[in-house]
């Protein structure tokens, strides 16, 4: 089949297909006489278990990994589970620093009066705050640690 059918079938654009097969991710695809690439099923299987790995957030080096262990039947599951739970810790950490972002976003948006005064606390912290300051809400009206305004 062609890069066209393959992608429809795989649900992996043409695009990433190529980019996959420059990188090494996946062989290059056998070339008819017309000059075609000439994709398999057994190439869509592995497009089909690229997606699902990039659908789970793997990177690119990561599946990498995950498609010599698929391919190898001598494999220990162990192996596969050390992977997959380094990738839980790594989104775990990425939650936790979205979480703080959120957090410091909420306290800044709770502190900015969002009326016809031009000072906001929001603009201020862009402007001087710390990238690891602590802003803690004081117990007056509207104040953020580390904001003065």
């Amino acid at each position: 089949m062609n890069i066209g059918q393959a992608a429809k079938a795989s649900g992996v654009s043409a695009k990433m297909i190529r980019y996959y097969e420059q990188t090494g991710l996946i062989p290059q695809a056998d070339r008819k006489a017309s000059g075609y690439r000439d994709y398999s099923d057994v190439d869509v299987h592995m497009l089909r278990f690229i997606r699902r790995a990039r659908g789970l957030g793997f990177s690119v080096a990561k599946i990498n990994e995950l498609l010599g262990l698929w391919r190898d039947e001598s494999r220990q599951s162990a192996e596969v589970k050390r992977l997959a739970q380094a990738h839980i810790d790594e989104l775990e950490r990425k939650i936790k620093g979205l979480q703080d972002i959120e957090h410091t976003l909420t306290m800044l948006v709770n502190a900015c009066e969002g009326d016809h005064r031009p000072h906001c606390p929001i603009l201020k912290h862009l402007e001087n705050g710390e990238d690891n300051e602590d802003l803690s809400i004081h117990p007056r009206k509207g104040a953020v640690a580390g904001l003065a305004y």
